[in-house]
């Protein structure tokens, strides 16, 4: 199967300029491929129990309007930090159907749909989308572990939707990894980990966030959406993160 988020029709959203509505709008969107996949994989439980075949998400990503200039059909389009957002709710989703979602492919890697790097002529530059797939390598090959949050609800006009969306998993190393998405772009939310058979005093990673909901990286200036060291120490037991608004977080838990 493949399914793309596009917001309120093809080749229409922006990619940058616009406002919370559309923000909440594209990501409220992107969980459809939730459904989505629930529902295909519930028809091939009935045929396919012991789950042999796979289902691949052979084309996803955010298909917004092309730079300006171009030919519509060439596709090439800006990506914001709320692309990246709706990038890390997607790989969570897959992440929490690996049993039956064992391949997916983000349409397209360069200068094309919610591409990770941006080229013209000899200039190059990397995209939030680029940043929130190197933040999540730790995840490839890794084993999942079930991870219970009160994830409260993020609203906007007609849109509601999880606030915080995490997954959890051990990779190759060995040690335990947890990504959180934090959608609300207002308010920060406070997040206590609790990983099944899992217990930490500290969490080391990164999180990615921008000042403002559509930031994006440009080749005059290349970094305004680029991660940053992040760290928590538990107390009192408890080990409490504080997401930033509209962030993606990815960290290493520690015994």
């Amino acid at each position: 199967m493949h399914h793309y988020t596009w917001g309120e029709a093809m080749l229409r959203a922006l990619p940058y300029g616009f406002g919370e509505k559309e923000y909440a709008g594209l990501l409220k969107e992107t969980y459809e491929m939730e459904k989505l996949i629930s529902e295909r994989s519930a028809i091939m439980d009935k045929y396919d129990p012991k789950k042999q075949v796979a289902l691949v998400v052979d084309e996803w990503g955010v298909w917004l309007k092309p730079e300006p200039g171009l030919h519509p059909m060439f596709l090439k389009q800006q990506t914001s930090l709320r692309d990246a957002i709706a990038a890390s709710i997607n790989i969570n989703i897959f992440a929490r159907h690996a049993d039956r979602v064992r391949m997916t492919n983000i349409a397209q890697m360069v200068n094309v749909l919610q591409g990770m790097i941006l080229t013209e002529n000899e200039k190059m530059v990397l995209t939030p989308t680029y940043h929130v797939f190197k933040m999540y390598v730790p995840f490839q090959d890794s084993t999942f572990i079930p991870v219970s949050y009160a994830g409260g609800e993020y609203k906007f006009d007609k849109f509601a939707m999880p606030k915080v969306d995490a997954i959890a998993a051990r990779g190759k190393d060995g040690k335990v990894w947890v990504a959180l998405t934090n959608l609300d772009p207002n308010n920060p939310a406070d997040y206590t980990v609790n990983v099944q058979g899992v217990s930490a005093s500290s969490a080391i990673g990164e999180v990615l966030t921008a000042p403002k909901m559509d930031s994006i990286n440009t080749y005059q200036v290349p970094a305004t959406v680029a991660p940053r060291p992040f760290s928590a120490q538990a107390a009192g037991g408890k080990l409490t993160l504080t997401l930033p608004p509209k962030s993606v977080t990815v960290v290493r838990l520690e015994p």
